[in-house]
C-alpha cells in the first residue's frame, strides 16, 4: 500500500493497523496524520511500550499514560482504584483517537489492559471505549520481554484484536535504506531464507573499516554494554562523580523497581560523557529516551549539567521511582538522577532509530527479531561493521511468518476499497470523522489553527537555536507553581498529593523550591505530627554530631539515606523530607 492511500483510510476514522518493513515511512505517515488531526483542533494520544519508542512520536510510554505503574494486567480492584484518580478523568474524558506505536512489543495482556481500562473510563462497552485505535509497528521486529515462553504473546493473539476491526495497511515502499544489498538481506530474513549472496554481503562487512564515520555500538546484551561504557569512560580525563541512590521499602520490593526499570544504584560519570535519559521529565524537557553530553556539574549541589541534541542545558535532578499495590499505596520508593551511560546500547533500545553507522555484535543474539533490528537501523551495508554472528541472528518467529501474506492480502483489499470511492465520498467520510471527534472542519478555523502551530514551532526552534531556553519554560508554567495555587485549596497534604496527580516526593520536591522562593509561605498544613517531627530533628542533631564525611553530600547537607538508617525505617523517605522542610 501506499502512503497516500493509508493517509485516506486513517483520515476516515476507521481504527488501523499500520505496517510493512522496516525503513517505509510509517513514523512519517503518522507524523502527517497528527499534523491534519491539531490542525482542526483534535489532540491524539500518542503511547508505546518504551519510553525511547514513544520518543518518536513525542509520546509517552503506555504505562504512564494509562496509569498503570509497573503492571501488565489489570483486575477489577486496580481497575476500581484508577477511577478514584480525577486527572485520569480528565485525561481520557476528550480523547478520540490513539496512537501505540513499536506494536511487536505489546502483550496480549497489555493490549487488554488498555481496553479495559478504556471501557471503564468512556463508560462504554465498545472496544477500546469506542475511539479511534491506530497500531503501528512490525511484528518482524522486537517481541515483548517476558521470562517466560508463552504461547500467546503478541497482540494480534489478544481477543480485542479482532473486536477493534482494523483495516490493515502495509507499506512497502522503502525509504530508509538506499542500497540494494541491505534491501535484499533485510527482504531474506522476512522471507525466512537466507541466500548465499545475502550471506556473502554479511562476510564482507565483518571487521570492516568505517571511513569518516563515529558508529553508534550495538549489543544483544546489557554486559557487554556496560564494559563499552565504562572503558569509554575511563578514557576521559577529569574526576568521576558518583551519584547513588536511596530507598524506602522492603528490600525485595526495592528489588522490584530495579529489575523493572533501567535504573543503576551508581551512576558514574565525568564531563564529556555522553548519556540517556531514562525517565520523562516534561517540565525539565527531556523524556525517557533523550541523549546527551554531560558539559559539567553544578557548583552548589554536583548535580550533572547536560546538554541534549537541541543545544538546550538541563541540571539532573534526582527522580522517585515507585512501587504501587493494587489499592494505590506505595510500597517502596527509589530516588536516583535518571541517567545511564550511552556510548553504546542495547539493540533493544535502539528500536525505531535510523543510524547512518552501526558497529554491531550479534554473536550472542538470543531472541528472534534481534537481528533483523540491528541491520534495519542503517541506512545502507556500507555503513556496517559486523563484529559476529549466530543462527538465531537472522531468524524471525515462525508465527509471524505464517501471518505475513494474509497481512499483505488484507492491505490489498483495503487499498482497493480506498481507491474505489470517489473523491467527494471520501471528503464526506473525513469531514464526517473530525465532526464526530468534536474538530473543526471550517476552512478559517482550520487555517488559523495551521498558522498558530507553525508560529508556535518557529518561536520554539529560534528559542532553542538562540540557547534563550527561559523563552521555551515561559511557555509552560512551572509545575511547582500549579502546586503553590493549591495551597489554599487544600486541608492536609495528603488532598494536595491526590489533586496534583503526582507521586508524593514529586509533590514535596515542589514544596522545598516554593519555600526557597518564598521562606516566609506558610506551609504548617503539611507539618508531619510532632512526634515524627521530633524523631526526624534528634537524628539529624546526632549525625550532625558523629560528622562522618560519607553521611554528607560536598555541599554540607546531611544526606537522606542516613537519617533513614537512623531511624532504623521507622520514618518513611517522605515524611523525613516533610519534617526537613519544618527544621531550621
Amino acid at each position: 500500500m501506499k502512503q497516500e492511500t493509508a493517509l485516506k483510510i486513517l483520515k476516515s476514522g476507521q481504527n488501523v493497523f499500520l505496517t510493512g518493513s522496516a525503513g517505509t515511512g510509517k513514523t512519517y505517515l503518522l507524523n502527517q496524520y497528527i499534523n491534519y488531526l491539531k490542525e482542526r483542533r483534535i489532540r491524539p494520544a500518542i503511547v508505546a511500550p518504551t519510553g525511547i519508542a514513544a520518543s518518536h512520536l513525542d509520546g509517552q510510554t503506555i504505562h504512564s499514560f494509562f496509569g498503570l505503574g509497573l503492571r501488565s494486567q489489570v483486575d477489577d480492584w486496580f481497575l476500581d482504584s484508577l477511577l478514584q484518580k480525577k486527572y485520569l478523568h480528565q485525561r481520557f474524558k476528550n480523547l478520540k483517537v490513539l496512537i501505540v506505536d513499536e506494536v511487536s512489543m505489546i502483550s496480549p495482556e497489555l493490549m487488554e489492559s488498555m481496553d479495559k481500562i478504556l471501557r471503564a473510563f468512556k463508560f462504554s462497552n465498545k472496544p477500546f471505549g469506542g475511539i479511534q485505535v491506530i497500531l503501528s509497528g512490525d511484528f518482524f521486529q522486537l517481541p515483548p520481554v517476558s521470562r517466560e515462553r508463552k504461547a500467546k504473546r503478541f497482540a494480534w493473539q489478544a481477543p480485542v484484536w479482532k473486536s477493534l476491526n482494523f483495516a490493515t495497511c502495509y507499506l512497502q515502499e522503502k525509504f530508509r535504506q538506499d542500497d540494494d544489498k541491505l534491501i535484499n538481506i533485510l527482504d531474506d530474513i522476512r522471507s525466512g531464507e537466507i541466500s548465499e549472496a545475502s550471506y556473502t554481503y554479511l562476510q564482507d562487512r565483518h571487521q570492516a573499516e568505517l571511513e569518516n564515520f563515529r558508529p553508534t555500538k550495538l549489543y544483544t546484551h546489557n554486559v557487554d554494554v556496560d564494559r563499552i561504557n565504562k572503558e569509554e569512560l575511563d578514557k576521559l580525563p577529569g574526576e568521576e562523580r558518583v551519584f547513588l541512590y536511596t530507598s524506602s521499602g522492603s528490600a525485595k520490593n526495592v528489588e522490584k523497581i530495579f529489575k523493572s526499570s533501567l535504573l543503576l544504584e551508581e551512576v558514574v560519570l565525568k564531563k564529556d560523557a555522553v548519556v540517556l535519559f531514562i525517565k520523562n521529565n516534561l517540565e525539565e524537557g527531556y523524556i525517557n529516551g533523550t541523549t546527551g553530553v554531560v558539559v559539567d556539574f553544578d557548583e552548589d549541589d554536583g548535580l550533572p549539567i547536560v546538554e541534549i541534541f537541541s543545544g538546550r542545558r538541563i541540571k539532573v535532578a534526582p527522580l522517585d521511582w515507585t512501587l504501587e499495590n493494587e489499592n494505590g499505596k506505595i510500597l517502596a520508593t527509589v530516588s536516583q538522577i535518571p541517567l545511564r551511560l550511552a556510548w553504546a546500547i542495547t539493540i533493544h533500545k535502539s528500536q525505531g532509530m535510523t543510524l547512518d553507522a552501526a558497529e554491531i555484535d550479534l554473536s550472542k543474539t538470543f531472541e528472534v527479531g534481534q537481528g533483523y533490528v540491528a541491520l534495519s537501523r542503517i541506512r545502507s551495508i556500507k555503513g556496517l561493521r559486523l563484529l559476529g554472528i549466530n543462527d538465531t541472528a537472522l531468524r524471525v518467529d515462525p508465527l509471524i511468518l505464517q501471518i505475513e501474506d494474509r497481512m499483505k492480502e488484507a492491505s490489498q483489499r483495503f487499498s482497493d476499497e480506498m481507491e474505489s470511492y470517489r473523491e467527494e465520498e471520501l471528503e464526506k467520510k473525513f469531514k464526517d470523522f473530525i465532526l464526530k471527534a468534536g474538530g473543526t472542519v471550517k476552512k478559517e478555523e482550520i487555517e488559523e489553527e495551521r498558522a498558530f502551530l507553525k508560529e508556535e514551532r518557529e518561536k520554539l526552534e529560534r528559542a532553542l537555536k538562540s540557547g534563550d531556553v527561559e523563552i521555551v519554560k515561559r511557555e509552560k508554567k512551572p509545575n511547582y507553581k500549579i502546586t503553590e495555587e493549591l495551597i489554599d485549596q487544600v486541608a492536609d497534604f495528603q488532598e494536595l498529593v491526590e489533586k496534583r496527580g503526582m507521586t508524593a516526593g514529586t509533590v514535596i520536591g515542589h514544596l522545598q523550591k516554593i519555600k526557597e522562593m518564598d521562606p516566609a509561605i506558610n506551609l504548617e498544613k503539611f507539618k508531619p505530627n510532632w512526634e515524627v517531627v521530633d524523631m526526624v530533628r534528634e537524628a539529624v542533631e546526632d549525625l550532625k554530631k558523629e560528622n562522618k564525611k560519607e553521611n554528607f553530600l560536598e555541599d554540607g547537607t546531611l544526606k537522606l539515606k542516613p537519617i533513614f538508617n537512623a531511624l532504623d525505617g521507622e520514618v518513611s523517605y517522605d515524611d523525613i523530607k516533610l519534617a526537613l522542610l519544618f527544621m531550621d
